[in-house]
């Protein structure tokens, strides 16, 4: 039954645009699956294909952004607008505006709680570390984090070591067969090694502390 339910809810959502709340509240939507029901509903200025949302990512203008493919947002804010605006123009008794695309490229990870600010373009194949606050272009490659944002590092730096560690690691053959970046054919037996390799016990059948 309630299998049915979420999948009449998702129906309604992606066909009709409809139900929206309910679909993001009842169904849980993965990140790729939300990406996919706003790159229909979204009224973003554009969205590409493999673009994946944590569910508490805020964008407020989606019309002035544009992301690319093979985009992650995870839990992260994109401004468009400069909410300071409204209280200047009352303080001031002004007429002020501040609003200025944003531009996420292919290729680009934006990590937890990060900002970014109105006019900002990112990348491609960059990425932005969790808590940054983004006021300026991030160049195609970088890696940038801090208050403000500023590179840190090379993306083809840090995949050439990502990949000379995970050669090393006990599980190695179990992530180079792998079919796509999750496989649930293999997810329990490298969750097992994991766990065993971390804290030297098996996992506890009983144990249920996911953490979103």
């Amino acid at each position: 039954m309630i299998r049915s339910i979420k999948w009449v809810l998702r129906w309604l959502a992606f066909e009709h645009g409809i139900a929206k709340g309910l679909y993001r509240r009842v169904c849980k939507p993965s990140g790729e699956d939300l990406g996919d029901f706003l790159r229909r509903h979204g009224r973003f200025a554009h969205i590409g294909e493999h673009v994946s949302l944590r569910p508490w990512t805020n964008i407020p203008d989606p019309q002035y952004v544009s992301l690319g493919n093979n985009v992650q947002l995870t839990n992260c804010s994109l401004f468009a607008h400069d909410g300071s605006i409204a209280m200047l123009n009352r303080a001031y008794g002004v007429k002020l505006d501040r609003v200025a695309p944003v531009v996420i490229k292919d290729n680009v990870y934006i990590g937890h709680q990060a900002i970014v600010l109105p006019g900002v373009t990112i990348g491609p194949n960059a990425l932005v570390a969790a808590g940054a606050v983004v006021s300026r272009d991030v160049a195609p490659g970088d890696i940038v984090a801090g208050v403000p944002a500023r590179p840190v590092g090379r993306v083809d730096d840090l995949v050439d070591k990502l990949a000379q560690q995970t050669a090393s690691l006990p599980w190695a053959e179990l992530i180079f067969g792998r079919q796509g970046s999750f496989d649930p054919e293999l997810e329990p037996a490298l969750e097992e090694q994991r766990i065993a390799y971390f804290f030297g016990h098996q996992p506890s059948a009983t144990a249920d502390a996911t953490v979103e």
